[in-house]
């Protein structure tokens, strides 16, 4: 690709960018978001055609007529956002479009067993007769992964394949792409765990507000250099120093929460002004927790305390009134009105506060709210009227933040929050979880990233099979210590003193 140029209206996306890939080499592209990058994909993979620029695969200059044209020249996308059909089979999915057929019907067998051998080459346990919508977000993802091994790829552009992924699936989805490797097949790789990229890339493009900054081999480089040419200044550290003074007072008191089948009884406190992080394996109840306490799943028993007092959450509406806030995992689905401008999903959660004595929205203070957020969170967005999809990832996260920070929440329930977000975006949501606690609100943060969880947290949770089997003191543990607990650690709770760090 040469001199790749694409603007939406008076937005710049990509400005004269390069970027070549050989066969046999892993070639990943790192930005911030917003940098280019999914964009850049899109034009390769046939869902944008780019205003300027030259296409050439196997030296020969083509344009690539949309998504199936990419596909029958053997470039296949993983996409970052699953793009999987909820009430469908695994098998249904996978072979969405190229059914095998038997005269004029779906030959089902064939079907189902081509989706199994996909399936199995990840060493993944789906059965492909499973309705995807019943699947957990990581097994979605690798659903989307044997989606696009089906395809038998040339060419495969993985945007944060492992994002929503355990340690585990990520370790065995980084095999895979060695594997993919062997093959010959060339794979563009995108993602903002730059530690993972070390086991696999062979060189690395940056890009930057739209524009092609360099191109290293990555023997030959290092991960500090990567974060100065992506962010253009140098990062000195990879978490802010801690303002926060977590108190003794308790802010939130679980006792005997318990779902049949999913988690519990668990028994945990949150503090006011703590960072409490939740660890654990895929699948160890950790969200499940969260969306209990925050009402988005019915509980089988369990008493919730705030600020002393009993509430009793039966419903989202219920916690939003109590002061609880949770930021999804899956942002799209569970945080965004994703057709809805910044300035309405901002004021979603607290639009009593912008009502005249009529009922009526006031379009005039909703939208000085939502410029006041921008500004303080560092929205990167053209206008408050902007539709929250055409955001970046670590935009949009913001966004979801600044609807809570609106409506004033006193626990934070953020799960996953960096996921799919850049260096720089995590470094500002940081410095705002740590300001937020500062001020006396209450969070848990639950990340698969255990660097994450152990850089920011006071104290940490550690889940094992829906059960609490340790909190642990973050200033004086290891990520074995958190990693031993999650997998054969004891189950009873120990609580312990918050950091004060």
């Amino acid at each position: 690709m040469q001199g790749v140029c694409k603007r939406f209206d008076n937005v710049v996306a990509l400005a004269g960018v390069a970027l070549d890939v050989d066969r046999g080499e892993v070639h990943a592209i790192c930005g911030e978001n917003g940098a280019g990058k999914s964009t850049l994909m899109k034009i390769l993979s046939g869902v944008y055609t780019p205003d300027e620029g030259e296409i050439r695969i196997d030296g020969e200059p083509l344009r690539i007529q949309g998504l199936h044209h990419a596909q029958a020249l053997g470039i296949v996308m993983i996409h970052q956002e699953l793009n999987l059909v909820p009430h469908l089979t695994v098998a249904e999915n996978i072979w969405l479009g190229r059914e095998p057929r038997r005269g004029w019907f779906v030959d089902q067998a064939r079907q189902r067993e081509g989706a199994r051998a996909c399936l199995q080459r990840l060493a993944v346990d789906v059965d492909p007769d499973a309705q995807v919508s019943t699947l957990s977000l990581a097994q979605q993802q690798m659903v989307e992964i044997a989606k696009a091994l089906s395809m038998d790829a040339r060419l495969l552009i993985m945007d944060e394949p492992t994002s929503s992924l355990g340690e585990t699936d990520s370790a065995q989805l980084l095999r895979v792409v060695k594997d993919l490797k062997r093959a010959g097949v060339g794979i563009v790789y995108i993602s903002h765990r730059l530690d993972e990229l070390d086991e696999i890339v062979d060189r690395v493009t940056i890009l930057r507000d739209g524009h092609y900054i360099a191109t290293r081999r990555w023997a030959e480089t290092s991960i500090d250099e990567i974060v100065g040419l992506m962010v253009g200044r140098e990062l000195n550290q990879q978490f802010p120093p801690p303002t926060r003074q977590p108190c003794a007072d308790v802010l939130l008191r679980v006792r005997g929460l318990r779902r049949d089948g999913a988690f519990g009884p668990l028994d945990f406190e949150l503090r006011r002004g703590e960072i409490l992080g939740f660890a654990g394996l895929v699948g160890a109840g950790r969200t499940e927790v969260a969306r209990a306490i925050f009402g988005a799943d019915a509980v089988s028993g369990g008493d919730i305390k705030l600020h002393g007092q009993p509430v009793h959450i039966r419903s989202p509406r219920d916690a939003i009134r109590a002061g609880i806030a949770y930021v999804s995992e899956d942002r799209k689905a569970h945080g965004l009105a994703v057709k809805m401008s910044v300035a309405h999903n901002i004021s979603l959660a607290n639009l009593g506060a912008l009502a005249d004595r009529f009922g009526f929205i006031d379009a005039a203070r909703e939208r000085q709210t939502a410029e006041r957020f921008i500004g303080q969170l560092g929205i990167r967005t053209p206008s408050p009227d902007q539709v929250a999809r055409l955001l970046s990832g670590g935009n949009q996260q913001k966004v979801v933040i600044a609807k809570w920070l609106f409506r004033q929440a006193r626990v934070i329930l953020f799960d996953e929050p960096t996921r799919g977000i850049d260096v720089g975006a995590k470094y500002a949501i940081y410095e705002l979880m740590d300001q937020l606690a500062a001020q006396g609100v209450g969070i848990v943060l639950i990340s698969s990233d255990l660097p994450e969880v152990l850089g920011m947290s006071d104290r940490v949770a550690v889940f094992r099979q829906g059960q609490l089997a340790q909190v642990l003191d973050a200033r004086h543990c290891s990520q074995h210590d958190v990693m031993h607990h999650a997998s054969v650690g004891p189950t009873e709770t120990r609580a312990l003193e918050p950091s004060h760090s």
